[in-house]
């Protein structure tokens, strides 16, 4: 049997792309910025660019399921950078509205994935890093296009994130994977809270999407799928 193939838009360092190949995807990603460390097949470009022209030449019905975390730093709850040509840039995008149009014409099975905010995505699915016992709570929630998958529980948090907030120190049982100084995660802090160990940049780090979590979304994506052809 061929495994499933996912497309996946906007990759950065590959949290995403790692989750799904766990759950027995092939992966081929695509970013606008130079990823060498990003562990798959993978196309410098514009990602929207990129999936109008595989909807245009046909090549996009090799995938099964597209996964999206497009820029909307202006919805954002904790802006971080955006994916201009240098993969960290200095303009607040929003790129959900066309991302979801391409997504749509597609004609497959889509994600799209976006940090605790203002975003305009359905919230389908929310995920948090203490559903899958990490080292950080990292919420990101996702918008599900022609399939749906029930909503886990979201388990009580054990206690604090790590570092200053408001003048006061506190400890806690999570780490703060974004930004620097102020009791923030170091590097390799940050690669053990969330399962990361090919890339060591500090900026991909920060953005990465913890591979529990799609590995647990394609997991459910190809249970969906079997029952539906049985």
């Amino acid at each position: 049997m061929t495994a499933p193939r996912v497309l996946d838009l906007f990759s950065c360092s590959g949290g995403a792309g790692w989750g799904y190949r766990l759950a027995g995807f092939e992966v081929d990603g695509c970013d606008i910025a130079e990823r060498p460390r990003y562990p798959f097949p993978y196309h410098r470009g514009d990602a929207l660019e990129y999936l109008a022209r595989l909807i245009g030449t046909g090549d996009i019905d090799r995938y099964t399921l597209v996964h999206a975390s497009p820029p909307c730093q202006a919805g954002c709850a904790l802006t971080v950078g955006t994916n201009q040509s240098q993969g960290w840039g200095g303009t607040h995008e929003d790129l959900v509205a066309p991302t979801r149009e391409l997504l749509d014409r597609t004609g497959l099975p889509y994600v799209m994935e976006q940090p605790n905010g203002r975003a305009k995505i359905r919230k389908d699915l929310s995920l948090c890093g203490e559903m899958f016992g990490l080292g950080v709570l990292r919420h990101r929630n996702f918008e599900l296009g022609r399939w749906a998958v029930g909503r886990p529980a979201h388990p009580k948090h054990r206690g604090y994130v790590r570092g200053h907030r408001h003048g006061v120190r506190r400890e806690g049982p999570y780490v703060a994977a974004y930004g620097k100084g102020g009791g923030k995660a170091t590097v390799p802090e940050m690669q053990a809270a969330m399962g990361i160990t090919w890339t060591d940049v500090h900026e991909e780090l920060t953005e990465a999407v913890p591979p529990a979590y799609t590995q647990w979304i394609g997991t459910a994506f190809t249970t969906a799928r079997q029952e539906v052809i049985v």
